[in-house]
């Protein structure tokens, strides 16, 4: 039971860190046809990662029932993936390929990219 309360927990403060975070970009962006609030929060969802995952890393921070409550409930909960698939396909629906493929391929760089600078940022080089 208490895996699932960590979780649960977690989820919650990263589902509203999410609708928080992407409500700001996207009252900042009303203009754009890009999906920049759900690409915002993916790259800043790695970039966290990144950085948790390179402390643990080097230092083997934080206890099991921590890494549950930070990795799957508050990264899963605040991460949108799912969106960004959905959104993908909306504008491949919509005949905009061109958005599309620019959703993608900057959403998967800029989070690679996010993911290296969180772990070199944590000094753990180039161990994984």
């Amino acid at each position: 039971m208490k895996p699932m309360i960590l979780v649960a927990l977690g989820g919650a403060a990263g589902a509203v860190g999410r609708y928080k975070l992407s409500g700001w970009v996207l009252h900042h962006s009303v203009s754009w046809k890009f999906p920049l609030g759900t690409f915002c929060v993916n790259v800043l969802g790695c970039l966290i990662a990144g950085i948790l995952a390179g402390m643990i890393a080097k230092h083997d921070l934080f206890s099991p029932d921590t890494r549950l409550l930070l990795f799957t409930g508050l990264l899963g909960g605040f991460t949108t993936f799912s969106a960004f698939g959905l959104e993908t396909l909306y504008l491949l629906k919509r005949s905009e390929h061109l958005l599309a493929g620019a959703n993608v391929l900057f959403s998967i760089l800029a989070a690679m990219m996010a993911l290296w600078i969180g772990f070199e940022l944590a000094g753990t080089g180039s161990r994984p």
